[in-house]
């Protein structure tokens, strides 16, 4: 667990590493649940949302570059939600085939490829 901030005019970087086990006995003494960690057996499956994705960066890269809410409204009718398309646009946003600059009015998307 890695801790950033500040504290007054202080800044503060704080890393803490502890076992699994002492994480257990930590979480006896607050009286939290232990939960046994989940380790999936289909994590080189392909994501559900793979499709999508594929299907968000096709938009972008055919229309060269958008503003934010016209490929906001694009991507919630790709997905079928609002909520699913701005994952999709924050997740293109973050994509480092992807170029977002300030607009006047809204952030305008570029495709890089």
């Amino acid at each position: 667990m890695r801790i950033r901030g500040t504290i007054g005019d202080w800044p503060v970087d704080l890393s803490i590493e502890l076992e699994p086990a002492e994480w257990a006995q930590l979480g006896r003494q607050l009286g939290v649940p232990a939960v046994e960690p989940v380790v999936s057996t289909t994590s080189a499956a392909p994501r559900q949302d793979d499709g999508q994705w594929a299907a968000a960066r096709e938009v972008l890269r055919a229309a060269g570059q958008m503003t934010g809410p016209e490929l906001l409204e694009r991507l919630e009718g790709l997905a079928g939600s609002t909520a699913a398309g701005k994952r999709l646009l924050v997740r293109l946003r973050h994509s480092s085939e992807v170029k977002v600059e300030s607009g006047a009015d809204a952030p305008v998307y570029h495709w890089l490829g």
